[in-house]
């Protein structure tokens, strides 16, 4: 195990050194496609970047009209010289999004460790007699984020190991360990359905989602839809034909003003279309899991008809199965796909280890802060109500972002590796991979991004063309419409960065 370990770390080392109202809107949107190009692209067709002008090159770009009306604070440093290279409205307060995630996994890493493992637990209270048991089963979350299918099944045939065809009693949910908010602080309230904000709870399902897939028949005929994980614990109504135009229109929604657990799946979709897919949030998700655990045990042959709720687990019971997740493939997965359930189920076990049950928010946040404060900076400047960026409480600065990056570059040799490896890379995976597909930027850049209405940010280390290690912070807030123009202004800059030269 250990040369494995010692061959992913090299392998990291290694791939460090390769870091390297409509119409109006729609008008203004192509007119900063044809800025962007005009100005930041056709530039870039020179091998490098002219040191002379670099900071003009960024003024350039970020003293265009659209900046009038849109915020853009930036700061550039050179780790290899310890050189501040450029920055503009550093220190301004402004919404991180989930460049909140580089704060959560960089104290998940310092102060949890890389030994970290979330636990998730199955218990059985009573006596085993012939082949029934004679008691309740407990499930205890244990705040993994990722916890899925294949795990429910490994404990079910942990349950047929110990020879058991019937259960004579009840299943119970344990989320004892977490506070009551299953709903983030300053998150929004329309926001309810969106399955990338998931319901909070320490047992945790499939990402606390349902997948919809609809698959188109012939024309006229209903399309066919199906649901995973499949459960009786929530209801649909589907109203989807097929027709023969070429576009599809599909609407997935549920009840979430009432928080019922309701699909509903409506619109018409090509008959030339192929199966498409959408997500769904799902209301008080330790309960979907003790259901899809009830249904999975009556499918591999084991009789149930006791009850399913929710309770803390008793002391006399007996561990029968346990799941393990390690942290790195928590980050791994928070920071690349950005996952807003990892985030916050990071913060949580924080808030656990170091301030016990049951875990809070705002205990979470102390950590954040004790990082901060291992910064340098004051955490008492700035706000930060959550682990994943979500809501719009939050309040960074791109300076703040910066000397975080700076820190753990610094002072934490042991751990850069992991935090580099865990953040998406340009043109290549998570979600940079459409984005700086070629040029210098390409499979050179490993940032996070960020993005909330009227917000996107990009924060991360890349290589410079001269071989110099750069850590950058790019916020940028207050605009209407599409993020996509801005992110192509972000692409840009990236791409200034990745051709400094100086010597």
């Amino acid at each position: 195990m250990k040369s494995i370990l010692k061959r992913q770390e090299n392998l990291q080392k290694k791939s460090w050194a390769l870091l390297s109202g409509r119409d109006h809107i729609l008008g203004k949107l192509k007119k900063i496609i044809i800025f962007i190009f005009l100005t930041c692209i056709l530039p870039f067709t020179s091998a490098q970047t002219n040191n002379s002008n670099f900071k003009e090159k960024i003024d350039s770009i970020l003293s265009a009209g659209f900046f009038s009306s849109t915020i853009s604070a930036v700061k550039v440093f050179d780790l290899s010289k310890s050189k501040l290279l450029y920055e503009k409205n550093s220190k301004l307060l402004l919404r991180p999004a989930s460049n909140l995630k580089l704060f959560t996994t960089a104290a998940a890493l310092l102060f949890l460790g890389t030994d970290f493992h979330f636990k998730t637990n199955a218990y059985y209270s009573g006596q085993i007699l012939n082949d029934t048991l004679y008691g309740n089963i407990y499930l205890k979350g244990g705040f993994d984020p990722f916890f899925n299918i294949g795990d429910l099944d490994s404990m079910i045939s942990d349950i047929k190991k110990l020879n058991i065809k019937s259960i004579k009693g009840n299943i119970y949910a344990d989320v004892s360990n977490i506070d009551s908010l299953y709903w983030g602080k300053g998150w929004m309230w329309d926001d309810a359905a969106d399955a990338t904000i998931p319901y909070l709870s320490s047992l945790n399902i499939n990402e606390n989602k349902i997948q919809v897939f609809t698959e188109p028949q012939e024309i006229d005929y209903p399309a066919i839809v199906t649901f995973y994980p499949e459960s009786n614990y929530y209801s649909s109504e589907v109203n989807v034909k097929t027709i023969k135009e070429d576009t599809s229109k599909l609407e997935t929604t549920s009840d979430w003003i009432n928080r019922k657990n309701k699909i509903y799946v409506n619109g018409f979709q090509s008959v030339d279309g192929n199966i498409d897919s959408s997500e769904i949030n799902i209301f008080h998700p330790e309960i979907l899991f003790i259901n899809l655990f009830k249904e999975h045990l009556i499918k591999n042959g084991i009789l149930f008809s006791g009850q399913l709720d929710t309770i803390s687990t008793p002391e006399m019971v007996i561990l029968f199965s346990e799941i393990l997740r390690n942290i790195d493939s928590v980050i791994v997965k928070t920071n690349k796909e950005s996952s807003n359930l990892g985030a916050e189920m990071l913060l949580y076990s924080l808030a656990e280890k170091f301030y016990g049950l049951p875990a809070t928010v705002v205990n979470g946040i102390k950590l954040i802060y004790s990082l901060i404060t291992l910064t340098g900076n004051d955490p008492k400047k700035f706000r930060i109500v959550d682990g994943s960026g979500v809501s719009h409480y939050n309040l960074v600065s791109s300076e703040l972002i910066l000397d975080l990056l700076k820190y753990m570059y610094y002072h934490h040799s042991e751990l850069i590796w992991r935090y580099i490896n865990s953040l998406p890379i340009a043109g290549v995976d998570g979600l940079l991979k459409t984005r700086m597909q070629d040029g210098p930027a390409y499979n050179n850049v490993r940032a996070k991004t960020g993005t909330l209405s009227g917000v996107s940010s990009i924060s991360g280390y890349l290589n410079a063309q001269n071989g110099d290690k750069l850590s950058f912070s790019i916020l940028m807030e207050n605009f209407v419409g599409s993020s996509k123009p801005v992110r192509a202004i972000q692409d840009s800059l990236l791409t200034i960065f990745s051709l400094f030269n100086e010597e």
